[in-house]
């Protein structure tokens, strides 16, 4: 709606009609309960609303009657209309996904430019889920405007789209993993939230009395779960290892311990998880403000990479994004400034491992670079920089220039942008789930999520 036009009252006759089509997401629920104040847990907790009579979270009523608001306001009699009443009757519930078609049809023209309209809404099953009447005054007069421009709405933590990817991955069946020294609550609720889930079955390695204490303090089960009972967390990190490297897991899963103390027994290759690739780790970034999933890599295992090293990130991170459904990722190689100089020696690694893709040494992926971080995820910036490039402004991989640069800016993304990550080292033999001490349920299960798409893939 680039332009809205109104419709004055005398250029109105019965019949006229107009519509919209809008698809409920979880976030306009949560948008409509933050303006509203309604916080229902019908609309908002899974849990309570699988046990309601329409056995899982619907839509607010007057979200569908806030959309005949809408058609009211913007297309029939369009800006200038003014409210007078508006009678609903809520004949089935709306659920998240469920795509309305919202019309309204002048029934009557009464005078001092009163008029009536006849409301439904009906879903993509055409059942009828709304109708009533509206009585407004219409326009006096003919107009024609530039839609207002509204700032994009963000609403921090939620993750959606790394939901749908839990959702989706569920459905392949659990995986075998090793939760490492699970003796706090967080790490033990996001593993045992992966596993009501189905991504995992897990074997939980650590000392039994903490486990169970922390357990006990979150009011958490254990029934049906094995605990591998060792002295601490470094013995933890050497069964998780030892196991898998004999087959007998598939995925190893950080708990309550330091990520080096995690993967030295990894690193050793008395195991047999090394390969030839380096090790790294890429968060998948769920942020609001981006039209897609964002990888940032490395932002906890590799402190100062090389150039070498930075390659094998790279492939690392083109992996990932192949397993993620991502045909042929762009990556930008990022640094502070857009020109290769010598003063800046993140500028040089970002051009040899430009032509590094462009000479097949890595393969999967297009990458460019140096570029600032505005340019690689704003087509605007880029745009305004005069760049032209098939991955600036569009990148689905940000590969940084160290350990600090990226660390700061997945948590600068996560606690102040609203995102939601996931985390993974990848370049073992299995893959190792890997999210702060500090995270909560979500980014925990939706790496999980992560690994199980790994395996699917030639690991």
């Amino acid at each position: 709606m680039a332009t809205l036009v109104s419709k004055p009252y005398e250029a109105l006759s019965v019949g006229d009609t107009a519509s919209l089509v809008r698809t409920l997401t979880q976030r306009d629920i949560l948008a409509f309960a933050g303006a509203s104040g309604d916080i229902n847990p019908a609309h908002l907790d899974r849990d309570y609303a699988a046990g309601s009579i329409f056995r899982g979270v619907i839509g607010h009523g007057l979200w569908t009657g806030a959309l005949v608001s809408t058609v009211l306001g913007t297309k029939l009699p369009g800006p200038g209309t003014i409210y007078l009443s508006q009678s609903f009757s809520f004949l089935a519930p709306v659920r998240v996904g469920d795509t309305l078609t919202v019309a309204v049809t002048l029934t009557a023209k009464e005078d001092r430019r009163q008029v009536r309209l006849g409301c439904r809404a009906i879903n993509q099953d055409d059942e009828l889920v709304l109708e009533g009447e509206a009585v407004v005054l219409a326009p006096e007069e003919a107009r024609e405007i530039e839609a207002p421009d509204v700032p994009p709405l963000l609403l921090p933590e939620r993750g959606e789209r790394l939901e749908a990817l839990i959702g989706e991955v569920a459905k392949e069946g659990p995986i075998k993993v090793a939760v490492v020294h699970p003796v706090d609550e967080v790490s033990l609720r996001g593993a045992l939230a992966a596993r009501r889930d189905g991504l995992i079955e897990p074997i939980l390695i650590g000392p039994r009395a903490r486990i169970e204490s922390a357990a006990s303090a979150g009011d958490l089960s254990l029934d049906g779960l094995f605990i591998e009972d060792v002295p601490h967390s470094h013995a933890a990190g050497i069964k998780a290892a030892k196991i898998a490297g004999a087959g007998e897991v598939q995925a190893i899963m950080k708990g309550a311990l330091h990520t080096d103390e995690m993967l030295e027994p990894i690193v050793d290759r008395v195991h047999g998880l090394r390969t030839e690739r380096r090790l790294s780790h890429v968060f998948v970034m769920d942020a609001p403000s981006y039209p897609k999933l964002l990888l940032i890599t490395d932002a906890a295992v590799n402190i100062a990479p090389n150039l070498a090293q930075k390659a094998d990130i790279l492939r690392n991170a083109g992996t990932l994004a192949a397993a993620l459904g991502i045909e042929t990722p762009k990556a930008a190689i990022l640094s502070a400034v857009e020109t290769v100089t010598g003063d800046i020696p993140s500028t040089v690694d970002a051009a040899a491992l430009c032509k590094m893709v462009e000479r097949g040494q890595i393969e999967g992926v297009i990458a460019d670079g140096p570029l600032a971080f505005d340019n690689a995820v704003s087509p605007a910036a880029a745009a305004l920089k005069g760049l032209k490039s098939e991955v600036a402004g569009v990148a689905d991989i940000l590969l940084v220039p160290d350990l600090e640069a990226g660390n700061i800016m997945a948590k600068q993304l996560d606690y102040l942008g609203g995102a939601v990550a996931a985390g993974i080292v990848l370049g073992a033999r299995v893959p190792i789930i890997l999210t702060s001490r500090a995270e909560g349920e979500l980014p925990r299960r939706a790496s999980c999520a992560l690994a199980s798409l790994l395996l699917r893939q030639e690991w």
